[in-house]
């Protein structure tokens, strides 16, 4: 197979990215999710960039799925990532996620997911990109702040780009 000096697996990551960065400004604007939309990211807490309490990061040493409901606050979004405020077991914290960093965003409102394969940092030049888009459920577990999403598909020594049907946005009737 012919190498690939386009990156379509690099490209089309950042395309599905830039979807979680415009629905999360479009919060930080209002200040509220419409409906009934909320939103579970999951992030790599050993990212480059990323900014968790040390007791944050001593509970979730490798990933952590944040919910975004009813309480957060002062969520900010650059181009590059996103602050947000948090309570967990009622203590307030200030969380610092980069883009890059998120392995995945579900909104189960309307059953939207992306995942992505985000290598750990040590392997960011090994392996390449892979992403997935598709509808999928998530499990709740008693605090609403450390809620999980099912494991990932796949392992991490899988190397390649999926195909992204479009199917799987279209409104069903």
């Amino acid at each position: 197979m012919a190498q690939d000096h386009i990156r379509y697996d690099i490209l089309a990551q950042d395309a599905l990215r830039s979807v979680i960065r415009k629905v999360l400004s479009e919060v930080a604007v209002t200040g509220h999710l419409p409906g009934e939309h909320h939103f579970f990211i999951t992030f790599l807490t050993n990212a480059p960039g990323v900014r968790i309490s040390q007791h944050l990061k001593a509970k979730y040493a490798e990933q952590m799925t944040i919910v975004v409901q009813h309480q957060f606050w002062d969520l900010k979004v650059t181009e590059s990532l996103f602050e947000i405020g948090l309570s967990f077991s009622d203590t307030p914290e200030k969380l610092v996620i980069p883009f890059n960093a998120i392995r995945g965003f579900y909104d189960p409102s309307v059953s939207f997911e992306l995942e992505f394969d985000v290598p750990a940092a040590e392997e960011e030049e090994e392996h390449s990109a892979e992403i997935t888009a598709y509808p999928a459920a998530a499990e709740k577990t008693e605090d609403s702040s450390e809620e999980t999403t099912p494991p990932i598909d796949g392992d991490d020594n899988n190397k390649g780009g999926s195909v992204v049907s479009l199917d799987s946005f279209r409104k069903k009737n």
